[in-house]
């Protein structure tokens, strides 16, 4: 029996590990993956939100840090064909009496997620996120109070700054006002950790009607937590 040394054992292992580093050079990145936690304090709630950009893809999987795979995408037919670029999901969102926010943690643990898919053309796709358990605290909302009825031509929304979490920092505020009854209408802004108001844009609103108003603290890492009120208008 001819027996194989252990140089060419030696040398099919070496070229073995050559292609898959080759094979893990030539995978092509994803243009950017997301993953982060949104609580809703007035509600009482937690969900994950995951979001992905890339070029043209049909199947992409994603991995928690243990490497246990927790979505599978696929598209199908016509979509398979022509191929899927962005793709945002949001988890359930069942009340901390339904689900305690330390058991919403346990089953989404800090670390990266691996996204891995392929392109249309058959290439390898990936991509890296890293989910924290940084949240920030809930946004105190000033004015105008749940119930306050305001004018339509002054209307400024104030709140309190949140403090930075453990570890992190809060990098910014959005504000969201959004019309409850005809004529729909909502009304958005990005501002910075160091803003505290903004007053909505002239006509956006009118008179007798209501509205809700939310403030997102954002920290670094993409985590945010809702603070939320109803307010009518004179």
């Amino acid at each position: 029996m001819r027996v194989r040394s252990f140089r060419s054992i030696a040398v099919v292992a070496t070229t073995s590990i050559s292609l898959m580093m080759a094979s893990a050079s030539w995978a092509r990145r994803l243009a950017d993956a997301e993953i982060f936690i949104e609580i809703n304090a007035t509600d009482g709630d937690a969900g994950i939100h995951l979001f992905l950009d890339g070029e043209g893809w049909d199947r992409m999987r994603v991995f928690d840090p243990d490497g246990q795979q927790i979505l599978d995408f696929a598209g199908h037919g016509s979509v398979g064909i022509q191929g899927i670029t962005e793709l945002a999901f949001e988890s359930a969102e069942p009340s901390f009496e339904e689900q305690p926010l330390e058991d919403f943690l346990a089953l989404f643990p800090e670390g990266i997620y691996r996204f891995e898919g392929t392109t249309t053309e058959g290439k390898l796709l990936r991509g890296r996120a890293r989910l924290t358990h940084a949240i920030p605290e809930a946004p105190v909302l000033l004015s105008p109070a749940d119930g306050e009825v305001v004018d339509t031509e002054n209307a400024v929304f104030e709140w309190a700054l949140v403090p930075d979490p453990p570890g992190s920092e809060i990098v910014g505020y959005e504000v969201i006002v959004i019309a409850e009854e005809p004529p729909l209408g909502e009304f958005s802004a990005e501002v910075s950790p160091t803003t505290t108001s903004i007053t909505a844009p002239a006509g956006f609103m009118v008179s007798g009607s209501v509205y809700k108003w939310e403030v997102l603290a954002i920290e670094a890492s993409g985590n945010q937590t809702i603070s939320e009120a109803e307010f009518e208008t004179e």
